[in-house]
């Protein structure tokens, strides 16, 4: 895959020249962006990547995650179980947020969805970069918690059609719930005015801009590659 890295938005009046963060692709320059940041959670830089069901969250999270170096990633997938699609902050909190903060892995049992039970328990550790993905990962309670919040730029209807195709027929009944409770959480407690930055995805690959949280003159990134990335 062919990769460039542009920073594109010009200076303002009085300022020095803008210069890309590294050489490379522009997740790479996220990427050492991120290990820059003060530590946010204890010792680790907790990054929350937040937007609709279906706006490609997961893939780009692991991407990002590639690009730290192999930083953990905990979807909050896991977290959420079929009666608490919105109500896991307190299993978050006590089984991750905590131990993160006292410098110690996070321990959390993943919900499967198939058997509709919590299964073994995993860790997460505290590595200098810890990435918080899903639908939620910026909400208020979290928020304190995180060194950045990233937000997948793609409107609600798009990322929901996306979404229902692919989980096909058999999902329709779980999506009509899920857009109903997505809608009612997003209202109640939007994540997007406080993202520093916006990621959006193209058949060419990622654009990395400046959030209605982030500061003037933060420049975007962009990501080419050969087509379409996975979405998620």
């Amino acid at each position: 895959m062919f990769l460039r890295n542009m920073l594109l938005s010009g200076p303002t009046p009085g300022s020095p020249l803008p210069r890309p963060l590294v050489p490379g692709c522009p997740i790479d320059a996220l990427a050492a962006l991120l290990h820059r940041l003060p530590p946010s959670c204890g010792p680790v830089r907790l990054i929350g990547v937040d937007g609709h069901a279906g706006s490609g969250k997961t893939t780009f999270a692991g991407e990002l995650a590639a690009a730290l170096g192999g930083a953990p990633v905990l979807h909050l997938d896991d977290v959420a179980t079929h009666e608490e699609l919105f109500g896991w902050t307190g299993r978050l909190l006590s089984q991750v947020i905590e131990p993160l903060r006292r410098g110690e892995s996070g321990r959390y049992t993943p919900y499967d969805w198939t058997a509709r039970e919590f299964g073994p328990v995993r860790e997460l550790p505290a590595a200098p970069v810890v990435i918080l993905e899903g639908v939620g990962a910026g909400r208020r309670t979290v928020r304190p918690w995180l060194a950045r919040l990233l937000w997948m730029e793609l409107p609600h209807d798009e990322a929901w059609a996306r979404g229902m195709r692919r989980d096909g027929a058999a999902q329709s009944e779980f999506w009509a719930g899920w857009v109903h409770a997505e809608r009612r959480h997003f209202t109640e407690d939007p994540s997007r005015p406080f993202a520093q930055h916006v990621v959006r995805q193209s058949s060419e690959g990622y654009e990395v801009l400046p959030g209605p949280a982030g500061t003037p003159g933060q420049g975007r990134f962009i990501t080419h590659g050969d087509g379409p990335s996975a979405v998620c």
